[in-house]
Parts: C-alpha cells; sequence; structure tokens
C-alpha cells in the first residue's frame, strides 16, 4: 500500500505536535528541573505543588516567613507559618502576622502544605530566623533566607541542611568582607570606653538582632554596668527577654541626666547616631556595629569614629564554604552580591542563577 505523502506529511506534522506536548508535560513539573517548579512572581519566590509564598512581598495568600526584618516579613498576608518567634516579631512590628490565621512550626518539626513537606531549620540570623528546606519527589531544597555561622547566644546556631538546590542570601559576597571575630570588635568599644571615660560611647545597631547581640557580647566580656537604650530598641529587647535571652540591667537613655551618661555604653538606631538626638549625650563617641565598617571609607563618610565590623550575615567565607557544604549541584543567589558569587559557583561545576527579588534591602546589617 502506497500512502499518499500529504497523508503523511500530515502525520508527521501531528507526531511533532504530540511530541511537543508530551514533552511540555513531562518537564512541567519536575524536581530536576527546579524552575518549572519553584518560581519567581511579583511577589517573590513560589512553590507550586506547595501553593505557598516564601517572604513574598505584599499580600500573600500563603506565606513562609524565614525573620521578621522588614523586608522578609510583610504586613497583608492571608496566613502566614514560621518560628514562634518570628511570629511574635511580627505582631510586635505590624500589631498582627497575618489576616486570615497563622500557624507555628518549631526548628526540626515537619509539616505537610499540598505536595511538599516543609521543616524549618535554625538559620543563626537572629531570634527565631529560619531556613525553610522543602523536599518534593526526592529533591531537597533550603532556602536560607538571612544567615550567619559565626556565633550568637541570641539566637539558635545555623543548621547546615545537605541539598540538591540551595538558595542563598549574597548580602556580603565579595572577598573583601571578612568579618572576623566579634569579640575583638566589642574589646574594642570596652577600651575605648576605659580610655575615654567622660565620654559617652553611643553605638548604631540595628534594633532587631543586632542590638541584642551587641549587648549579649559585651556581657560575654564581663562587662556588667547598665546598657542604655534608645527608646525604639526597648521593645525589641523585652521580646528577646521574654524568650528567655537574658540582657542584663537596660535603662532608657532619653531623659537620663546628660552627667549620668558619661563613661556609659549607649545604644541607639543608626539613624539616631548623627541627629540631634545623640547631639545631648556627654562628648559622644560615635561607633556603628555593621558589616559594612570592613570598608573603611565608609565608615568615614558617615562619621563613624569608632567601627565596630558585627555582622548578622554571612561573610564571603561563610558563603563559600556553606555552598560546598550543602553538597548542592545547582545554587540560586538572591539579593547583594550576586555577580562576584556566581562566578565563583560556575568555577566549582555547579549551576548558578540570580534571582531578581524586589524589595531586598540591605538595612543596616
Amino acid at each position: 500500500m502506497v500512502r499518499n505523502p500529504n497523508t503523511l506529511q500530515s502525520e508527521v506534522a501531528n507526531y511533532g505536535v504530540f511530541r511537543d506536548l508530551f514533552y511540555a508535560a513531562d518537564q512541567k513539573m519536575r524536581p530536576d528541573r527546579f524552575d518549572t517548579w519553584l518560581t519567581v512572581d511579583r511577589k517573590g519566590l513560589y512553590c507550586r505543588p506547595g501553593g505557598f509564598h516564601i517572604d513574598p512581598d505584599g499580600g500573600a495568600k500563603r506565606a513562609v516567613v524565614t525573620h521578621g526584618h522588614s523586608d522578609h516579613a510583610r504586613p497583608g498576608h492571608d496566613h502566614v507559618l514560621a518560628t514562634a518567634e518570628t511570629l511574635a516579631v511580627m505582631r510586635t512590628r505590624l500589631g498582627t502576622a497575618a489576616r486570615l490565621g497563622t500557624q507555628t512550626l518549631a526548628y526540626g518539626e515537619t509539616l505537610a502544605i499540598g505536595e511538599v513537606s516543609v521543616t524549618l531549620l535554625p538559620a543563626g540570623h537572629v531570634l527565631g530566623s529560619a531556613q525553610v528546606l522543602i523536599e518534593w519527589k526526592g529533591a531537597r531544597v533550603v532556602v536560607s533566607g538571612d544567615y550567619k555561622r559565626s556565633a550568637d547566644p541570641t539566637c539558635a546556631a545555623f543548621e547546615l541542611a545537605p541539598c540538591h538546590l540551595f538558595v542563598t542570601e549574597a548580602t556580603f559576597a565579595l572577598p573583601v568582607f571578612q568579618h572576623g571575630d566579634a569579640n575583638e570588635e566589642v574589646a574594642k568599644l570596652i577600651r575605648s570606653r576605659e580610655r575615654f571615660p567622660e565620654r559617652a560611647h553611643v553605638v548604631g545597631a540595628y534594633g532587631l538582632g543586632k542590638t541584642q547581640r551587641v549587648i549579649a557580647l559585651l556581657r560575654a566580656a564581663g562587662y556588667d554596668r547598665p546598657i542604655y537604650l534608645h527608646d525604639a530598641l526597648a521593645e525589641y529587647c523585652a521580646l528577646y527577654e521574654s524568650f528567655g535571652v537574658r540582657l542584663g540591667e537596660l535603662k532608657a537613655a532619653t531623659g537620663a541626666p546628660r552627667d549620668e551618661l558619661k563613661g556609659e555604653v549607649v545604644l541607639a538606631p543608626p539613624s539616631a547616631i548623627a541627629d540631634r538626638w545623640s547631639r545631648r549625650l556627654p562628648d559622644p563617641v560615635t561607633a556603628f556595629a555593621s558589616g559594612w565598617m570592613r570598608v573603611r571609607a565608609r565608615a568615614r563618610q558617615q562619621g563613624v569614629e569608632l567601627p565596630l565590623v558585627i555582622s548578622d550575615h554571612a561573610d564571603w567565607r561563610e558563603l563559600v564554604e556553606t555552598i560546598a557544604e550543602t553538597g548542592a549541584e545547582e545554587v540560586w543567589v538572591t539579593h547583594g552580591r550576586e555577580d562576584a558569587l556566581l562566578r565563583h559557583i560556575q568555577t566549582t561545576g555547579r549551576r548558578g542563577r540570580a534571582l531578581a527579588l524586589i524589595g531586598r534591602e540591605d538595612e543596616d546589617q
């Protein structure tokens, strides 16, 4: 039987359409093609088989929130899943953590959400901060949120999780950023206070996480005097205390007699160390606790007399080592210095990709 050439051509064309549809369906949701089920939309990183966003921007139906900083924990979500500490931070900041309901997940507990399993693991960033481990069809994805590997007595230590895909932050992803030992930085503050006993030492520190860490480091170094606080920092310190983080004697700096503040350590938001609020302090030594203080030019531009390199983010070495230790064959990089880290990732034979997530801020880390 001789087949009509026109019919044969039509069948070939139809087979081509069928083949393309088959492969498209096969590729639609594959665990080894992470970008088929982990996508970036206008709200942020979305897990399709789980039906939730991670740290979304704006109101999402379901959000998994890694920690309480304002560029990750935003208002207006219908439902929020997070650690108890993060939910408490959100309520302190926002009045409510979600419009319709919240769910608490402790470190190490696993919860089925849609077709995936979700586990929160310590990120070592601030109180309650978590990495999000997502497991689906044998694939393991870890979304780090913000994290650090150095010791911090005010929050649970980072827990490494092997995975196939690692989604990492890159705030300090340049080789110049080597944070060093935070205890040595606090020792500088104590020595300066001993050298200038008539001067107040005002330390700029972000309210959630950095302030409490600086206080804890001072206490660990044997500093048992009262520590004075700007009013804006008091509420978060009380929150930390409510979760068992002991900070010692704290006093309000606002309204304290000028002479009382001579030789004392005063913590304030970074914005306050250069405005009229700090000028009422007795001959203040201006300090700033931040990873950005590694760049001396930045310290000079901000008028910082005593830069303290204390960061709540991973430095270059920690980022590189963490990527290697996860064993991930693919790495996605979020906000920060993405180019240098992506080049490093590619030299190790891993696949790398930059995620264009909106609304991520440097803060004063």
